[in-house]
This record gives structure tokens, sequence and C-alpha cells, in this order.
């Protein structure tokens, strides 16, 4: 598969995802301000690993009509990824922190993916980091775009199938 074909399929994807956003919010019985602090921040990953990837392959598809395309695109596409998903890190840090540790000891064995995540998470950002000052490739920068895409899509899974949260952790 091209790269462009590679990251319009992925924009869809993202687009999809984003949209299955505003279905969760639909079909819950309460209006978004009365959810727990615990739901808000799992609408807040289906967003984020839905949007930061979109952008990604938005950008990555503007510096593919560039004629001739620059060789040095895919390292431009890793550091742009970096621009974007570093705040989305740290604010989803930030959010985590907030809602104190008791939500990840009383995630029981989701905890275990929790975490997987979040290392699989760094590797991917450090992947970037090595893509966008060495190497340049494309799939590296692909791996920036689909493993938000398949976090945001657990992450949708997880807010159909287990109930809503009625404390406010």
């Amino acid at each position: 598969m091209e790269p462009g074909e590679a990251l319009t399929t992925a924009a869809q994807i993202a687009m999809a995802l984003a949209g299955f956003a505003g279905v969760v919010v639909a079909f819950r019985s309460k209006s978004l301000h009365e959810w727990s602090q615990r739901d808000k921040f799992r609408l807040w990953l289906l967003l984020g690993n839905a949007l930061v990837p979109l952008f990604d392959c938005f950008f990555g598809m503007f510096l593919m009509t560039i004629k001739p395309t620059p060789l040095c695109i895919w390292n431009w596409c890793s550091g742009f990824s970096l621009l974007l998903g570093f705040p989305f890190g740290f604010l989803t840090w930030r959010r985590l922190s907030e809602l104190g540790p008791t939500v990840i000891k009383n995630m029981g064995a989701y905890r275990y993916l929790f975490y997987m995540l979040g290392i699989l998470g760094t590797a991917v950002g450090l992947l970037q980091v090595y893509n966008a000052l060495v190497s340049g490739v494309f799939s590296f920068f692909y791996a920036a775009v689909i493993f938000p895409l398949a976090i945001g899509t657990l992450q949708f899974a997880l807010m159909i199938l287990l109930p809503p949260h009625t404390s406010e952790t």
C-alpha cells in the first residue's frame, strides 16, 4: 500500500472513531457534565486517540502534495507527530494524576494492560524521535498513527462494554 493510501485510510478510521465518541455521549443516560471524572477521562482518551492521528494524517497528506516530494517528508511528519503527541500525553498524565492512584488500583486486571500500553506508547514516541532525527522512514511514522487508533478503538470498546461509574473518581 502506498503512503498516501495508508494515510487516507487511517484518516477515515480516525474520523469514524471521533464520531463514535459522539455516539457514546448520546447514548449515555446522563448529561456529559454529570459523568464521573473517570468516565470523562475515558472520553478524553477516546477523542485524543482519534484526533492526534487524524491531524498526523492530514499533515502527511499535505506534505505529499508538494511537488517534488521532499526527501525528508517522514522526518517532518514524525516531528509533527511529536509536537501533537507530547502535549496530549502530558495532559493525559496530568488528568490521570488528578484522578488519584486508587483509580488505577480499582482497574483490576485492566491496569496491567494500561501499563503495557503506556510502555508501548513510550516506545512509539521514542521511535518518532529516532525517525525525526535519523531515519525518515514512513513505517516508523505510520506507527505513530496506527498505535493511538488501536488504543482509541480499545477505549471505545471499554466505554461501551463497561458500565458507567457512579462514584466521583
